[in-house]
């Protein structure tokens, strides 16, 4: 076995406290972006387009923030486990969707 880097000793709950940190952080970013997205879609006065984007960016946020959720638990184990590529593509998948209904917004 080799010595870690820098010689200290690894701590195992290092890891995962720093996903769990960004699991959170980008979290916030898509609230930050599904808030600014509804307040764009009613800024000058709401219109259909404007409401189903925002209403669109809603549901993803939901979707995102349950998956989310969901990953923080599963890092609370003592060996949580990789995250799987379903997990990955939906992950993927509502942060991609959110910056295109927010986009649709704004137009």
């Amino acid at each position: 076995m080799t010595a870690p880097v820098g010689g200290g000793v690894r701590d195992p709950g290092l890891q995962p406290e720093r996903t769990r940190l960004a699991w959170r952080r980008t979290t916030l970013s898509c609230t930050v972006a599904a808030v600014l997205a509804a307040r764009q879609a009613v800024h000058d006065g709401p219109s259909a387009a404007g409401l189903l984007g925002a209403a669109l960016s809603l549901l993803v946020w939901l979707a995102f923030l349950g998956l989310a959720q969901r990953r923080i638990r599963a890092l609370d184990s003592a060996r949580p486990a990789p995250l799987g590529p379903a997990g990955a593509v939906a992950a993927v998948g509502c942060t991609v969707a959110l910056a295109a209904f927010a986009v649709a917004v704004v137009w």
